[in-house]
């Protein structure tokens, strides 16, 4: 078979949708991809639950309590302490829970405030509960409990 052959067959038969013949002859195609959807760690539900957590816990302690999840780096305390100092003029009374699931990295940062409420004890206490959780799978579940405890032991906010 030559070339002039291979040209011939390919134009008896029909082209379908997003198909074309190019000059050399070859059949181009166009094919339609579709994105998969980004994947997100927390359901609705659990983000809800996250929330409303973060919520309660902020309104009763009067701390600023916050999560951080994602990649922490080589120097997992120095990025957690650059993070927490990045919530500005509020970072003394800030408390921050920041989670690295991939490199299997949890810290713990408290402002000077807040670390008056929250002693390094309960902070460790916190910390054992929700890898507890995690090992089990339960990333938002480690959270949440983690934020309860952490205000149980800040208190209620004091009053000026």
């Amino acid at each position: 078979m030559v070339a002039g052959e291979v040209v011939k067959k390919e134009l008896d038969r029909e082209l379908g949708i997003g198909e074309a013949l190019t000059i050399s002859g070859r059949v181009s195609v166009a094919r339609m991809v579709s994105p998969q959807p980004p994947t997100v760690p927390f359901s609705p539900s659990q983000l809800a639950s996250l929330d409303e957590a973060l919520t309660l816990a902020s309104r009763l302690t009067g701390l600023d309590f916050s999560v951080y999840l994602g990649g922490l780096g080589e120097d997992s305390r120095a990025t957690a302490e650059s993070l927490h100092a990045q919530i500005g003029p509020r970072a003394s009374d800030a408390v921050l829970i920041a989670v690295s699931p991939g490199a299997r990295v949890l810290e713990v940062v408290t402002g000077e405030e807040s670390s008056r409420r929250i002693s390094d004890r309960s902070c460790k206490l916190a910390v054992m509960s929700m890898v507890a959780s995690f090992k089990e799978g339960d990333l938002s579940g480690g959270l949440v409990s983690a934020l309860r405890m952490l205000s149980d032991q800040a208190g209620p906010a004091p009053k000026h």
